[in-house]
């Protein structure tokens, strides 16, 4: 029998070094929104008024149930509870769907008012609101991807969990890719603040 080497302290170890580097990406435009809120607070409070906040508030609830449910299918792995574990998955990934859609929603509504960056209308307004909209469409776009991206790394999960690749003797990818949905939750809960509520 040929024996698989198998490494799951250097997998998480590799898995939380990965996220300090989007942590660092992500921190980086946290600084550039704070310097330029300091520049332009007015301007600022005035663009985040435009903002839906009830879209913004409803998809952070969206984003933190779709955190439970993967912990939730985590624990069901290791309760060798493979149905629930793929039902708790499947659910996550409908939440990260629902998150889109609201997100796409809103985006096409400030596409509509001409509220994106290079827009005739933008260009009218003063220069910190064409600031703030081009951090709001950076942030929450680069934020977007990240979401896709880790529902391809649930869905690859999911598949393991259905043909048992990923069971209660070997869980790690599903941690790490709950890991990495976690970190697209908490960035989420940072971006909510400093653009929804900026009003």
């Amino acid at each position: 029998m040929t024996h698989v080497h198998r490494d799951d302290f250097g997998s998480r170890l590799g898995m939380w070094l990965f996220l300090v580097t989007e942590m660092v990406l992500f921190g980086g435009l946290f600084i550039a929104y704070s310097a330029m809120r300091h520049r332009y607070p007015m301007e600022f409070h005035h663009a985040g008024a435009e903002l839906n906040a009830v879209l913004g508030i409803t998809n952070t609830v969206v984003l933190l149930t779709s955190s439970l449910t993967v912990v939730l299918s985590i624990v069901a792995i290791q309760r060798n509870e493979r149905s629930r574990a793929i039902g708790f998955l499947s659910t996550t990934l409908g939440l990260g769907f629902v998150f889109l859609i609201i997100k796409g929603f809103e985006w096409a509504a400030k596409f509509h008012h001409g509220l994106y960056p290079n827009s005739a209308h933008l260009a009218t307004l003063p220069p910190g609101e064409q600031v703030f909209f081009g951090l709001y469409f950076s942030m929450t776009g680069l934020h977007g991807v990240h979401v896709i991206a880790g529902m391809g790394v649930l869905a690859w999960v999911l598949g393991m969990v259905v043909k048992g690749t990923v069971n209660a003797d070997k869980y790690v990818h599903l941690e790490n890719a709950g890991l990495y949905w976690h970190l697209v939750d908490v960035i989420w809960i940072f971006l909510l603040p400093l653009f929804y509520l900026a009003a």
